[in-house]
């Protein structure tokens, strides 16, 4: 009987992604849509950087055209073409990696090139921006990517050599030859330390061979699809403090049976021990290696007060800031700082108490709409709860409060990919306490779960298909609210305007009234539902939530940071 298998040998990435560019290796058209967020992008470069094992990779030679292809996304489209090789198994990394590498896609990486020659790691120098925001335009610019350090990473995409150019015309701008040369040197020993490490990364990859049956194929991709288990720093943790006497699985199995809501936000519990890591420090930190280094001691002194925190965090967002369910909580790491902050210095009693929730509540929100952990979040984490312990104190508000910007056109470009403004906006909506569309009653976590309530448009996708919306409009979160399953599919494809009055007629008026209010919605006679006015609608909601952003925040006027091109 012949091997299914063609050959086992590791692949160079920038071979792979090139295959990508070149055609040569695309998609069977049964591979579901590329859904990974930028942070995830983001964390799997790093791993690379460092050279760490990102997981093996399955592809099938495509000689006999057993599946329809298609491009990834993003890449040359294939028109007709047909490809040496279909992916099967890992089209979530290399779409991701390809979109990064060759600049193209929602998002722009970078890295800060002057962060890492003062000596901070390559992890937290790496940050990514929305291809169309302001700064990602001016860092397109030579000039300002050579004043400021900063490297995009499609730089990168042709290994050294590419680095190795943008880092000797960046040295032709230093003034004088002494400077030239050092900057020189200091960028050389860069590239050896992780753009080296890049340009050499592989990929395990396993080819099948042209005579794989598709009955073997789709057994092997559904297997693929319904196995593996991702390995937890926790785990690797629990074994480390094993001998040292500290259990950390009876740890955390007792926080969770002392505060359910930790369960309830399914935390990782990792988290603890980072938590710990932050609260436990006069410098804070939550860098993994510092967390490797904890002491026994600190843990047997910290973790319940971290376990505490942790669970009073997540009160203090599910009741005052809307995130009533996990899947609306923007940012996971977020509640790191606010549970080392509320572990360190605990709650006061009385009317004390409701100002520090006061204080948390804007810096949570000023944290979300200002996207403060879309890039490097475990420095953020140790800056925000130095601050934070300050502000407390009575001293200056954190930087992410002091210097809060926010643009309203965002929201015209947040959809549910850019998941801190999304799921903010959800958030925020919630916190307004918004009722069902089903029975008018208030939403509550509990009637989320049952009557399965979810984002859904409010200008059905179909209709705004129809009248030719562009996609990135019909899926933003101004269109978005929270609508029950029964309702949903009652309203289908109709506007606004039909499906509106067919609410209206199963509610009292007055009902129907606070309802459109409580998702920020317009609901006066004259209303833009009315008229299926979708471009006076998002005019209309654009400036409700930025009414209610500017709440919640402090914030006092608009931001200019979009680009002045509009995306297509």
């Amino acid at each position: 009987m012949n091997s299914i298998f063609e050959d086992t040998n590791p692949r160079a990435l920038k071979e792979l992604l090139q295959q990508i560019h070149s055609r040569e290796a695309a998609l069977p058209d049964f591979q579901r849509d590329f859904v990974w967020e930028p942070n995830a992008t983001q964390e799997l470069i790093v791993s690379i950087a460092a050279n760490y094992p990102a997981g093996s990779l399955l592809r099938i030679r495509n000689s006999h055209r057993l599946f329809a292809s298609r491009e990834v996304q993003d890449a040359p489209a294939l028109n007709g073409h047909s490809p040496t090789y279909l992916v099967l198994d890992g089209q979530q990394r290399l779409t991701s990696l390809y979109q990064a590498f060759y600049g193209v896609g929602e998002h722009r990486y970078f890295v800060n090139v002057r962060a890492l020659l003062d000596g901070s790691e390559f992890d937290e120098s790496i940050f990514h921006l929305r291809h169309n925001v302001r700064r990602a335009k001016e860092l397109e610019d030579f000039d300002t990517q050579a004043r400021d350090l900063i490297v995009p990473l499609a730089v990168l995409k042709d290994g050294t050599g590419g680095f190795t150019k943008w880092s000797r015309n960046v040295a032709r701008k230093m003034p004088t030859e002494q400077q030239r040369n050092q900057l020189e040197d200091d960028l050389s020993g860069l590239e050896g330390d992780w753009v080296q490490s890049i340009d050499d990364y592989a990929f395990p990859v396993v080819t099948l061979s042209d005579e794989t049956s598709a009955e073997a194929v789709c057994t092997i991709f559904e297997t693929l699809n319904r196995t593996g288990v991702k390995l937890s720093p926790f785990e690797l943790l629990t074994a480390r403090f094993w001998p040292q006497g500290v259990n950390l699985r009876q740890l955390w199995a007792r926080a969770q049976d002392e505060y359910p809501i930790i369960a309830d936000f399914e935390i990782d519990p990792y988290y603890v021990l980072q938590i710990v890591s932050l609260a436990s420090r006069s410098a804070p930190s939550a860098k993994r290696s510092d967390v490797l280094n904890l002491e026994k001691e600190v843990i047997t002194n910290w973790w319940d007060r971290a376990a505490w925190g942790l669970a009073k965090g997540l009160e203090i967002l599910r009741d005052d800031c809307g995130v009533i369910v996990p899947g609306w909580l923007p940012y996971n790491t977020i509640v790191n700082p606010l549970a080392a902050v509320l572990a360190r210095v605990s709650l006061p009693q009385g009317p004390a108490a409701a100002a520090y929730v006061s204080k948390l509540r804007q810096w949570l929100w000023c944290s979300v709409f200002g996207q403060a952990y879309e890039s490097s979040p475990t420095s953020q984490s140790a800056k925000d709860t130095t601050e934070l312990v300050r502000w407390l104190a009575g001293g200056d508000a954190p930087d992410t409060v002091r210097l809060f910007r926010f643009d309203p056109r965002l929201l015209r470009e947040a959809g549910p990919k850019q998941r801190a403004i999304y799921r903010g906006t959800i958030a925020l909506i919630l916190s307004h306490g918004p009722r069902d569309f089903h029975s008018g009653e208030k939403l509550t976590g509990k009637l989320i779960i049952e009557r399965n309530v979810d984002d859904h448009h409010i200008f059905p996708q179909a209709y705004l298909a129809r009248h030719e919306v562009p996609e990135r409009l019909r899926n933003c979160v101004l269109n978005r609210t929270l609508i029950d399953r029964q309702t949903n599919l009652r309203i289908s494809d109709r506007p606004p305007a039909v499906y509106m009055k067919d609410i209206l007629d199963q509610l009292q008026p007055q009902m129907f009234y606070e309802l459109l209010t409580s998702h920020l919605l317009p609901a006066t006679p004259d209303s833009p539902l009315w008229r299926d006015d979708f471009e006076a609608f998002l005019d209309w909601r654009q400036e409700a939530i930025w009414q209610a952003i500017k709440h919640v925040t402090g914030a006092v006027e608009a931001a200019d940071l979009l680009s002045d091109e509009v995306p297509a």
